[in-house]
């Protein structure tokens, strides 16, 4: 037996802390996870059936929807006809996608009912629940061509999943959707997807690319997205799995999804690192940003309090105590991202003689170098600015250089304004910077 390394042990310590405000989070929320047909033909597939796994033993209440293209065109023997990217589905057509169906989601609830020990399914004994939950109708004719058998989700039985879901189950959706006249139509998954979670409202809606990674037109990965933005994107993204998946992204934080995510598939692990890492690992999509950097509020005392304790822990910052951070939290700003404080900043001004101190500057380990501080400067300069102060001034034992490399200048305590030089610290002889405004 390999005995674990301090150093192994710490990592394993920190993430499971890290991660723990997500497994609260998401208990008993429901997030609709969306793979295409090459997702089945993959050889780690059971890799995310395992991460689904856990997903479900931490509360969260799941519905998977699958794909079949792969598997209906390796049944297919002639040539398909597409128009503006859909498949015309003809009566034999049908059967092959309603066989290929049948047996991907034989395959898929197989995976999810291995128990054997010594696995990541050892005594889990989830439930899938599958059926007629989508209610279709044909698309008819498209550019003079009549689709046939392939439609569109007319209705997602969101009570009826709901009510497997609150049993425990997982549900599982096909790319199949039926009339009430008995029809069966063929749908695509990336629309089933979205339907489910805009009719179930959501937390989360999450497809996962076969093919290609989250990145731009560039190759630069897109970490984070508004709505507004994707459309702008959207224009230069080549095509593929992004160009495919994103706008139906968009279209369900538009209906009230509250995020959505793409993630490729080609990263082991990536489903659980993008929902619980904060830099994630995929694209997130929101209807506004998730980060704010803003004036704080007394509710940011708690937030504040953890940011600042390990600086005034190692000598950094100047101990506060949570009374006197309740006293003067309106004069700090707080850099808040995904509901949680990774910055903040202090603006004290003295208006008699047109100074400011700019205090308390910290910005959270896992953030730094990021840019952060940088935008919490400028927020503290904005501020004074619009005080009509004319100087800034730090204290600081620690980061000279970097306020150096930011245009302040070396001072006294003699230059500090005559209250503040009555507070100064000789123990602690903090160097003193200042910038003009």
């Amino acid at each position: 037996m390999i005995k674990p390394t301090q150093e192994t042990e710490t990592s394993f310590v920190d993430w499971f802390r890290s991660a723990a405000p997500y497994i609260h989070a998401f208990r008993g929320k429901t997030f609709v996870i969306a793979f295409g047909g090459d997702a089945m033909l993959r050889p780690d597939f059971v890799d995310l059936i395992h991460d689904v796994n856990l997903l479900n033993a931490l509360g969260v209440r799941l519905v998977l929807v699958h794909g079949v293209r792969p598997q209906v065109e390796e049944r297919l023997t002639g040539e398909a006809q597409y128009v503006q990217g859909r498949r015309v589905t003809d009566a034999e057509t049908l059967e092959h996608v309603k066989d290929a169906v049948g047996s991907v989601r034989v395959d898929i609830e197989s995976l999810l009912s291995i128990g054997l020990p010594n696995t990541p399914m050892a005594g889990a004994e989830i439930r899938v629940a599958s059926g007629n939950f989508v209610t279709a109708k044909p698309l008819g004719v498209v550019e003079g061509v009549d689709l046939l058998f392939t439609g569109e989700v007319r209705k997602v039985a969101a009570d009826a999943i709901n009510a497997r879901l609150a049993a425990g189950d997982i549900v599982l959706l096909s790319p199949l959707g039926y009339s009430p006249t008995g029809e069966v139509f063929n749908l695509t998954l990336e629309e089933v997807a979205t339907a489910a979670a805009i009719q179930l409202k959501a937390e989360k809606l999450i497809f996962l690319l076969d093919h290609g990674d989250t990145v731009d037109a560039q190759g630069e990965r897109i970490s984070q997205i508004t709505v507004a933005e994707a459309a702008k994107v959207l224009k230069k993204l080549p095509d593929g799995d992004m160009k495919l998946y994103l706008p139906h992204a968009v279209e369900a934080c538009r209906s009230g999804v509250r995020r959505a995510h793409l993630v490729s598939a080609d990263v082991d692990g990536a489903l659980l690192m993008e929902l619980f890492t904060h830099e994630g690992v995929g694209t997130l999509v929101t209807a506004r940003p998730v980060e704010t950097l803003r004036p704080a509020t007394i509710a940011d005392v708690g937030g504040v309090l953890q940011l600042i304790e390990p600086l005034e822990q190692a000598g950094v910052l100047v101990r506060r105590s949570r009374e006197l951070l309740e006293q003067e939290i309106e004069q700090f700003f707080v850099d808040e991202l995904d509901g949680r404080i990774v910055g903040c900043a202090a603006l004290y001004p003295f208006a008699g003689e047109r100074a400011g101190e700019m205090a308390c500057l910290a910005v959270h380990p896992d953030f730094r170098d990021s840019g952060r501080g940088e935008a919490l400067l400028k927020a503290v300069e904005e501020a004074a600015r619009a005080a009509k102060l004319k100087r800034l001034f730090v204290l600081t034992t620690r980061t000279a250089h970097w306020f150096i490399e930011r245009g302040f200048s070396p001072a006294t305590p003699d230059d500090l304004p005559a209250a503040r030089k009555e507070l100064y610290n000789w123990q602690r002889r903090s160097k003193v910077f200042m910038k003009g405004l």
